[in-house]
């Protein structure tokens, strides 16, 4: 990332054999390598995220390591786990009491996608999977339109989706 300078990088957890990320970065009792690598990214001018679970102590932890922005992640909510919803909405509320910055992402999908981009304090979605699902069905202009449709409504109040 260093060499190549994008915008932003997202750190996320790894597992053999996952296919995709299955659950949040556990920062809390990875900061000792976690500072310098943030550290090392920010002087490089690179803007820092940490894919977490909604959770308050990785959320401080974030914060403590010098992350900008934290990215909630949302796949048990999108995996319909009770109590996510209210999980995610304090935990979106607690990044930004913070200083951070707050993105949410993973499972989201049409159906599921309303309650999420309503949260005030969730400033980008990363809908990837999905979308590329639906374009192959729909066509890539037509997907993305549609879920920025439903972004945008949630955002002003015009429509309360389903979840999950």
């Amino acid at each position: 990332a260093t060499r190549l300078k994008p915008h932003g990088c997202c750190i996320v957890p790894e597992k053999r054999a996952e296919i995709t990320t299955e659950g949040g970065l556990d920062v809390l009792n990875h900061r000792g390598e976690l500072r310098p690598a943030i550290a090392r990214l920010k002087d490089a001018g690179i803007r820092v995220s940490l894919f977490v679970d909604p959770e308050p102590n990785q959320i401080h932890a974030a914060a403590e390591v010098g992350a900008q922005v934290v990215e909630l992640h949302t796949g048990a909510y999108a995996n319909g786990k009770l109590g996510e919803l209210e999980r995610l909405t304090e935990g979106a509320q607690l990044t930004a009491n913070v200083g951070l910055e707050c993105h949410a992402g993973h499972g989201l999908t049409f159906a599921n996608v309303t309650p999420i981009a309503a949260l005030p304090e969730v400033t980008e979605l990363n809908i990837g999977h999905y979308l590329m699902g639906e374009a192959l069905l729909i066509g890539l202009p037509s997907a993305i339109a549609e879920m920025k449709r439903l972004m945008i409504e949630a955002r002003l109040g015009l429509r309360r989706g389903t979840t999950a």
